[in-house]
């Protein structure tokens, strides 16, 4: 007579604990740590930032003026759209060295749309954007599917493009803008009322995906981020918010009798929504996950079933679409286009704006808003030692100083990091 065995049912296997992340004090201590081991992240940017505003604020009290204020903004929005892009690419170890003049070319078929052919500023600034897809999308099959390196093949790009701009422009011609829109974005500022508004509506959008972030970790039992820091993070952005917008919103005309000019420009919230679609892309995304991965080790990444050509081709189409972007601003802020749009010291400034931001050439770090601070750092030295009174020469032989400065700690942090 066979026995029966009585048996329990399975039990559920037990989650572990979710437990908050350290203190402030405790995640102070492990930040200092890991500057310490090599990972500084945008930290020397943002030290530098500092550093050249006390300086500058010191020298020239006009540098903290309302109105100096907002010219630093606007002044570089076109230059951090390209740097934007660029830490795409620069994410895989690659470069483009077209970007500049790609943003020329994009601006030029704007102008001529809007200017020679009447066509409504929505189709022009399509037409302009798709540009900037098919050059990114070209150059990304001569480097994944050909083979050539992408130095050489945006190199040859770079001389091409200004042929391009010339035979576009008609060998030299001015063609002036006069669409009040395309106008507005680089000129234009928000009523008071409307910079408060976004502002609330951006932390308020901060606070809850901080919020539901650390709930969700909390509820799979990972480490999550405690009350306090959430507080730290979220404050952090609106008072600083709040700081810029008070003083964007006081009266910076010089006779208000003529002119009245108050408001945060337009172009602010243009690259902030930038920043963000850029951010969760590479952060949020397993596209972006792939563009880390890739930008690591491309040959692990093949391993691991990731399509690599196609993240290449994709990282160059999303670098020449923002240098459209960029190109639309710059052709905003002059009210025209001319050969020299793009060109000059346009791809030095958005490359070193990447770079001084954090984005290391080496490929596999660095963050969009590396292109924002970077491209911050970079506007400082311009408008401060403008002026003072510096002559050209001057603030390209510090801006390039800076640049080596930025890619000889990244060389050195990452030689340290491989070495713990």
């Amino acid at each position: 007579m066979t026995t029966a065995v009585h048996q329990d049912p399975p039990q559920p296997a037990k989650q572990p604990p979710a437990s908050a992340a350290p203190g402030l004090g405790t995640t102070a201590r492990d930040y200092v740590n890991r500057l310490r081991g090599g990972e500084l992240g945008s930290f020397p940017a943002i030290l530098g930032l500092v550093v050249l505003c006390l300086v500058f604020a010191i020298l020239r009290p006009v540098f903290l003026s309302n109105l100096n204020f907002a010219n630093l903004l606007t002044q570089g929005a076109g230059s951090i759209a390209i740097a934007m892009g660029l830490v795409f690419v620069l994410l895989l170890g690659e470069i483009d060295l077209s970007a500049g003049f790609a943003s020329g070319v994009c601006a030029a078929v704007l102008a001529i749309l809007l200017t020679d052919m009447g066509w409504p500023w929505y189709g022009a600034v399509l037409a302009a954007v798709l540009t900037g897809v098919l050059i990114g999308l070209v150059l990304g099959l001569l480097v994944a599917r050909i083979g050539i390196p992408s130095f050489v093949v945006t190199l040859a790009a770079f001389l091409a493009f200004q042929g391009i701009v010339l035979m576009l422009l008609k060998e030299g011609t001015n063609v002036s803008i006069h669409d009040k829109t395309i106008l507005a974005i680089a000129n234009d500022n928000l009523s008071p009322a409307l910079g408060w508004a976004l502002l609330a509506a951006g932390v308020g959008a901060f606070a809850v995906i901080q919020l539901r972030q650390a709930a969700n970790r909390r509820r799979r039992g990972l480490t999550f981020a405690p009350p306090s820091l959430l507080a730290v993070r979220i404050g952090s952005l609106a008072v600083l918010g709040g700081i810029a917008v008070h003083l964007l919103n006081q009266e910076r005309s010089r006779n208000v009798l003529v002119d009245s000019l108050k408001g945060v420009p337009i172009v602010v919230p243009l690259i902030a929504v930038l920043v963000v679609i850029g951010t969760f892309v590479l952060r949020r995304t397993s596209y972006g996950l792939h563009i880390y991965a890739v930008g690591g080790n491309a040959e692990a990444a093949r391993r691991a079933g990731i399509n690599v050509s196609a993240i290449r081709i994709s990282a160059f189409v999303i670098c020449s679409t923002l240098a459209a972007v960029g190109g639309i601003i710059a052709a905003s802020r002059g009210n025209s286009v001319d050969p020299n749009t793009g060109g000059s010291n346009v791809l030095l400034l958005a490359v070193g704006a990447a770079v001084i931001g954090g984005t290391s050439l080496f490929g596999g770090r660095g963050r969009v808003v590396d292109a924002v601070l970077g491209g911050m750092v970079v506007a400082v030295i311009q408008n401060g030692m403008g002026l003072m009174g510096y002559s050209s020469g001057v603030k390209y032989a510090v801006t390039g100083s800076v640049l080596l400065i930025a890619a000889g700690v990244d060389a050195v942090s990452r030689r340290r990091a491989v070495q713990r």
